[in-house]
């Protein structure tokens, strides 16, 4: 125990510096917490009835700090990350859903469009509780994931649960079967509505998505073009930096388009809009529902406070996260919320969301 002490002392020493004025009783006071980490885990180890791996009861902690902080903060295994990491682009069997794992539960983020869950009318908020009849409780988004794909044709069997509108009802729980197919994942997609007006909708911020959306856009302008949906419904987000070029592309004259602050003061930041937009003129509608979230709602406020377009739908999602991704030195990374964004208007659109049974 003693060399476990100088270890992790060392640890918290180099982490700290040198020149913080307390800094024996910052490590003193932050050992004695860590020891009692190690004291558990070594109970644990010794004394449960069944063998435990190191790992995943370590895994398991950082999990739980993770969980305790807000519920979009994540810990990602390091197949997890790679999944994260790795650009989404490219075809695999599946049933067309993007999840995360909350409270012990697979949630679904969003249905991407034109799958088979998507047809199905599988819901953002949805929880797949079981998996061909075996329970997803306790499960990693790898696990789930790896369960849900498959080669396209074969089927999946699902028992979801989905929230009720109102917390006096009950929770529908329903089986429904799906065939998995190609899925082939786009950041947009667009059409001529009519002879001068345009629908792009943005499925995801990723970090493809503003070359797609200027691509898109130019080609509508060769077909006449003369005003502009854009459609977030059922956006979970995504980048930031995504949703910023966005908005600059009808904003101009240097105006907010957002601002995030963090947890003390130097952690400010402006985004504002270069003097000369593209589309500085062009009419624009944007629609959205309860399930926009994040970036999509920067991008719809930023222009509905600069009173830039018309926004149509419904309340949104209400996540005010700005997060980033710290890899661990196992290769296994946290998602981290490091700061809160507010629109130019000053309104920080957070919910806390309902907890399920």
């Amino acid at each position: 125990m003693k060399i476990k002490k100088i270890i992790i002392t060392s640890l918290i020493v180099s982490a700290i510096g040198f020149s913080v004025p307390y800094i024996n009783y910052a490590v003193d006071s932050t050992y004695e917490k860590i020891k009692v980490f190690i004291e558990a885990f070594e109970m644990i180890k010794s004394g449960y009835v069944e063998e435990k791996e190191d790992t995943a009861l370590i895994y398991s902690a950082i999990k739980g700090m993770v969980d305790s902080l807000d519920p979009f903060s994540q810990f990602l295994t390091s197949k997890d990350y790679e999944r994260v990491k790795s650009d989404t682009e490219g075809e695999f069997g599946g049933i067309g859903i993007r999840i995360e794992v909350k409270d012990n539960w697979p949630i679904v983020v969003t249905p991407l469009p034109n799958t088979p869950a998507f047809k199905a009318k599988i819901y953002p908020g949805d929880r797949i509780i079981k998996i061909e009849g075996e329970s997803t409780e306790n499960k990693t988004s790898e696990e789930i994931v790896d369960k849900l794909r498959g080669k396209p044709g074969t089927k999946v069997k699902m028992t979801i649960a989905r929230e009720p509108p109102s917390k006096e009802d009950d929770w529908n729980i329903f089986d429904i079967e799906l065939t998995r197919a190609i899925i082939k994942v786009e950041s947009i997609n667009y059409r001529m509505i009519d002879s001068d007006t345009a629908l792009i909708r943005i499925i995801e911020f990723s970090g493809h998505m503003v070359e797609d959306f200027q691509k898109a856009i130019k080609e509508m302008e060769s077909k006449g073009m003369k005003k502009l949906i854009i459609d977030l419904r059922y956006n979970p987000g995504g980048l930031l930096a995504a949703s910023i070029d966005i908005a600059k592309m009808f904003l101009g004259d240097k105006k907010m388009i957002v601002y995030t602050k963090g947890r003390t003061d130097k952690e400010y930041s402006e985004y504002r809009s270069d003097e000369i937009s593209k589309y500085p003129k062009l009419p624009l509608v944007v629609l959205v529902n309860k399930y926009s979230a994040s970036a999509s709602e920067i991008l719809a406020g930023s222009l509905k406070d600069n009173k830039r377009a018309i926004i149509i739908g419904e309340n949104t999602f209400g996540k005010a996260s700005v997060q980033t991704i710290m890899p661990l030195s196992d290769g296994s990374a946290m998602r981290l919320t490091i700061a809160k964004y507010y629109t130019p208007n000053g309104s920080m659109i957070q919910r806390e969301p309902k907890t399920g049974k």
